[in-house]
């Protein structure tokens, strides 16, 4: 059982605790991204058993009629087992999804899996166009040239600041460099996208300018932001009309990702604590 302090951050430990998440979260005019929590497999086995639990999430959200997507990482389906086995799972869901009339986002890890992870998703996207989309990073300084590479391909591109702790030597390292990154990225895929933008962030002040970007452009955009954080704003940027998107993890495996988001931002931690004291 998933403890009240976490439980502000997960959905769920199963498939059916996920979908009733979505569903409340749709009444307050939320989209929900659902992942199931799991990555770093080197036993294909496990690579496996995880795709196959999507393709069947795939199935419940097509018959549940609710504004959900999915969500996958890519050494979670493979890729710390292979290039090809992880391309072979990706290309799996993705065909199901296409089939359903649904959506795959791929989450980007670190930096050694951008090359593989992009080559993928390019492939993809050119045989199931606009059934899938990829999360890219801002702080890598290879940025620009991975959005420049993508902006025809024919997928959404979730743009977000990067968490991950990457060298110097090809990552931004200082907090203002990394908000630059995002602002001129958001620039640029506004300047050659008019759909398919996804905007990663909870900074009010990219959200603005998301917002100005699209109108300037005629450009059509989402907000993302994660579950239990900055949830009132999800549901009043919802309320004035902009489209919302809610990444909600789920599964067993909750324990490593809590701690994450604590280690993220010290504000989670006092989100957390709040929720335990009910207030």
């Amino acid at each position: 059982m998933i403890p009240p302090i976490a439980r502000r951050f997960v959905a769920g430990e199963s498939a059916p605790e996920a979908i009733e998440h979505a569903r409340a979260r749709n009444e307050d005019g939320v989209a929900v991204i659902l992942n199931l929590l799991g990555e770093h497999y080197d036993d294909p086995a496990d690579a496996r058993a995880d795709t196959d639990a999507y393709l069947a999430l795939l199935t419940d959200i097509a018959d549940s009629g609710l504004d959900a997507s999915i969500s996958v990482k890519p050494s979670q389906i493979g890729l710390d087992v292979s290039d090809e086995c992880f391309e072979g799972h990706y290309r799996e869901i993705v065909a199901r999804a296409h089939e359903l009339d649904a959506f795959v986002w791929c989450d980007m890890e670190d930096a050694d899996t951008t090359d593989a992870t992009l080559d993928a998703f390019e492939s993809i996207a050119e045989e199931y166009p606009w059934s899938v989309g990829q999360c890219i990073q801002s702080n890598l300084k290879r940025t620009r040239e991975d959005l420049d590479r993508l902006s025809d391909v024919p997928g959404k591109i979730r743009l977000v600041k990067g968490a991950y702790d990457e060298p110097e030597a090809i990552a931004h390292k200082e907090q203002s460099r990394v908000d630059e990154a995002y602002r001129e990225d958001l620039r640029f895929l506004f300047e050659r996208r008019d759909r398919g933008i996804a905007v990663g962030s909870h900074d009010p002040a990219m959200i603005s300018l998301a917002d100005r970007l699209a109108r300037e452009h005629g450009a059509d955009y989402e907000v993302q932001m994660l579950m239990g954080v900055r949830e009132d704003a999800q549901r009043d940027l919802a309320a004035q009309g902009v489209d919302v998107a809610q990444y909600a993890p789920y599964g067993t495996k909750w324990l490593s990702y809590f701690y994450r988001r604590v280690r993220e931002r010290r504000q989670n931690l006092g989100f957390a604590v709040r929720a335990v004291l009910g207030r």
